[in-house]
Formats: C-alpha cells, structure tokens, sequence
C-alpha cells in the first residue's frame, strides 16, 4: 500500500468520480482507475461500488476513506514539523529541539 495510491482513493471517493479526482490531482483517468485497482487487490476487498460514471464507497471503502483522512493529515503535520530543520540545515546547522 503506496501513500500515493491512498491519496488517489480518497480523491475519487470524495468527488465520487475517478475523472474529476483526475483532473484535481492533474493525473490520468488510467492513474487513478490504476491505483485504485491496485490497492483493491491488496487489500482483498472492493472500496468503490462503480455505478457508470458514478461511483460509490462500499463499507470497506468508508473504514479506509475514513482511516486514510487521518494518515494524511498525519503525513502533512510530519512534513510540516520538518520546516524548522530544513531552515537550520541550510545553513549548515544540525540542531535538535
């Protein structure tokens, strides 16, 4: 399970729509039906119903979508924790808080 692949999912699974999660994300359709795909494979289990150009979370969908907010959220705090490091590091500084 790719970080990349998680953000890709919760994309499509808040426009409901692989295309507008496409263009929102500036990647192909075949990227996000890709990754989505893939991380179906994985995990074993099918995250979004498919109904033509609508598409739907399944349960399992909703537990990840719900779960992968959080880990993002996550991912953006870690990096923007960093930001003081990167300051002191370029100028040749290693510090610790």
């Amino acid at each position: 399970m790719e970080l990349e692949q998680l953000r890709i999912f919760a994309a499509v699974a808040e426009a409901q729509s692989f295309s507008a999660a496409a263009r929102a994300l500036f990647v192909s359709h075949s990227t996000t039906s890709r990754a989505v795909s893939s991380l179906e494979r994985e995990l074993g289990v099918e995250l979004l119903d498919r109904q033509g150009r609508v598409v739907r979370t399944t349960p399992a969908g909703e537990e990840l979508l719900k779960r992968t907010k959080r880990l993002l959220s996550e991912v953006e705090e870690a990096k923007a924790a960093m930001t003081p490091f990167k300051k002191q590091e370029h100028k040749g500084e290693r510090n610790t808080p």
